[in-house]
Order: C-alpha cells, then structure tokens, then sequence
C-alpha cells in the first residue's frame, strides 16, 4: 500500500505542512511533524510545503506484478431500485466488442437487492458471467459497501479490464475501487479501443478544457478502469438465445460497519433529452433569442426534445438541462437535428451516439458537416420555417 513518510532527521518542526494538509492528517510532536496514516488521503500536498525534502511518498506496485495473470473484461451494471441502467448494456456491448479482439470473456457485476432478475438481461446483452451479490443494504447506492465486495472480487479473480458507466454513482464509486487496487483510472472517455500492438485498452476522452482529445493507457497496472459516459455507446440488441453462467457472490461480513443509512429521500425522475429518440438542438447561430422558438415547435412537430451547444446556455437562451457535449450531456438520439451549431469538439463529444445527423449551418466549412449525414448550407431560420411550414401542410395543420 502507499503511505506517506516523514524524515524526522530532515524534519525542522516549521509546521507548514500540518497547515496545508486538507484532511488533518499532520500534527506536531516534540516539534517533529507526524502523520496519522488511517486520516492521510495520499493527496500530496504537504511534499510541496515542505522546504527541507522530509515528507514522501511510498507506493509499492500493487497491480503492475504479474500483468499476465490478469484476464477478461469487467462491467459494474449499475441499477435503481432493481432495474439495470442503460450505460451498463451499453458497456457490455462494447466490452463484448473489445473481448472478441482480446480473445477473452466477459463479465458483469450486479450488486443490489432483489436483482436476480435482471442477470439474464446482461448476459442477451454480450455477458458471458454475471457476478451477482445480493444484499438487502445494497439496494442503496452507497459507496463504501460497493467498493469493498467490487475490490474483492477483483482480488479474487483479476480482471483485465473493468469499466463503470460515468453516473454520479459511478464517478464516486470507482475511484475508491481504483485506490484500493493501486491502479490508474480514466474517467468520463467517450470511446474504447484496443491498441493492437501492445493489446491495451485505449481510453479516449477530452482533455484541456475541450480543446482536444487524449487516449491515454494503464501500462503498468491492472485492471485498467475507466468510466464512459452514458449515450456516447450504442444500445445492444439484445440475443436471448445467448447462455451464460451467473455466479453468486456472498457479500462480506460486516459489510455494512462503517456506514449506516438514515433516510432515503427521492424524488421524481426529471425527463432527460439523453432519452429522446429525436433531438432538435441549437446553437448560438440561430441569431436570436426569439428564434428559439422555431427550435421548439420543430421538435414539438417531430414528437422530440430541445438541445442546444454550451454557448447557449452561456447567454441564457436556454437552460443548463438541454445542454449537449463535454460539459453538458451526452445524447444518443436516432435523429438530431442540429441547428446554427459550428460543431466544437466539447460538442461532438456529446453525440457520438447519435443514429443520424442533419446538420444546418451558413459555413460549409464548419466541423459540424463532417460528422453530420445530412448537410444543409443556409440560414438557420429560414431552413427552420421551411420545414416547419412542410410538415404543418403534409398534416392539413
């Protein structure tokens, strides 16, 4: 395991370090500093305050021996209150893909109460084992619980590869699982490949504000994790001829210990454009605030949902929830329609699971066009009252 020493002959009592620790974890004794190792978060920001070099930290390999022993493909399918989310068949989907071309299996893990029933639905989905743990306390999404039956059976089993949907569950979860195995952790990618050189996973997502895209791989350690947003994958279709061996998994005694729940307070889901079929989405070149309205009838007509780019939202045309890309919602419609957007890459980094792209735009040369299948070149408000007014006359409206 990590762990942060002291070099109590380097160490000057100055105490900087004590103050910048964030967790408490330093304290001063016999003007030496010390640290208390069960509170330290490994986060380092002590080695910087300290002037003298006294402060390190220690980490063994944890995950980097033996990479060969390390084998298959892990999916955590997340689920509320009993029914599996859509981001864990579109992982399976994509991990089946993956195994195909790393010549492995596939593995789902399903944590839950009363979940059972849903284990058939992952293996039509691609899995070939479905780690199933029943509990009646792991009906509620908490972290600690998870993280300890996840990080056992990886310790058990060793897994090549384990992807979590990028949920707000998912982000708090996996980082923790990614500690206690010692390994690295890629989050929110938008694609998944396999190098086929070095058979690594490549783990794309956008870096630097939007601005480009970076694939990054775990050549040390294993598993190599990553979380995906949810959309930015296609559905399965699921194969209910499929078999697959569901492995029960008995969770571990005083599980439970460290946390203990109150109250559960939820409240009614929200609709989510990232569930429409059909997305009509604008951008900041429909010139106008009042031209928003030709966006929502449209979408109203074809029986879809309104998006819109960040620029959007920036200057309150619309609201943060209809907002598409890296900042806002990856969507995977089978038709969008996007209007007056030039295209940026924190854009298109939210509808790569989109079906079908028509794309309307005054630039022909707007990155928009390359990954639209259907290309308009014209104003906005003028394509959009030309459909409009076509479909209202093919209906007798």
């Amino acid at each position: 395991m990590a762990e942060l020493k002291i070099n109590l002959d380097r160490c000057v009592g100055c105490g900087l370090c004590v103050s910048s620790c964030p967790a408490g974890a330093l304290s001063m004794a016999d003007k030496k500093a010390r640290v208390d190792p069960d509170t330290c978060v490994l986060c380092g920001l002590c080695l910087g305050s300290c002037r003298f070099g006294a402060i390190s930290i220690e980490k063994d390999h944890g995950g980097a021996a033996d990479r060969d022993s390390y084998r298959d493909i892990w999916v955590f399918c997340e689920q509320r209150s009993g029914a599996v989310l859509d981001v864990g068949l579109e992982l399976i989907a994509k991990a089946r893909e993956l195994a195909e071309r790393r010549g492995c299996r596939v593995a789902a893990l399903l944590l839950g109460r009363q979940v059972a029933h849903a284990a058939h639905s992952l293996i039509a989905a691609g899995a070939d084992t479905v780690y199933l743990c029943e509990d009646a306390q792991l009906g509620h999404n908490l972290e600690l619980p998870y993280a300890e039956v996840i990080t056992r059976l990886i310790r058990s089993h060793r897994p090549e590869i384990l992807l979590f949907g990028a949920t707000a569950f998912g982000r708090s979860l996996a980082p923790r699982v990614a500690a206690r195995v010692q390994t690295g952790l890629t989050a929110d990618c938008t694609e998944l490949d396999i190098d086929p050189d070095t058979g690594l996973l490549l783990q794309t997502r956008p870096a630097f504000g939007g601005n480009l895209m970076a694939t990054i791989h775990t050549q040390i350690f294993r598993p190599q994790m990553a979380t995906v947003r949810p959309g930015v994958l296609p559905a399965p279709t699921p194969d209910l001829t499929r078999t697959g061996e569901i492995v029960p998994v008995a969770p571990p005694e005083g599980l439970f210990d460290a946390v203990v729940l109150l109250e559960e307070v939820l409240t009614p889901p929200a609709a989510s454009i990232a569930d429409a079929e059909i997305i009509v989405a604008a951008g900041r070149g429909i010139d106008g605030h009042k031209n928003m309205a030709l966006v929502e009838e449209l979408a109203e007509l074809l029986g879809g949902a309104v998006g819109c780019s960040r620029a959007v939202v920036d200057i309150g045309w619309a609201e943060y929830r209809h907002q598409i890309g890296q900042t806002g919602l990856a969507v995977s419609p089978k038709l969008l329609i996007a209007c007056g957007i030039s295209g940026s890459i924190q854009f298109l980094a939210g509808i790569g699971g989109a079906q079908k792209v028509v794309a309307i735009n005054t630039d022909p040369e707007a990155p928009i066009f390359g990954v639209a299948d259907y290309k308009i070149v014209g104003d906005c408000v003028e394509v959009l009252s030309a459909l409009i007014a076509r479909i209202k006359a093919d209906r007798g409206l």
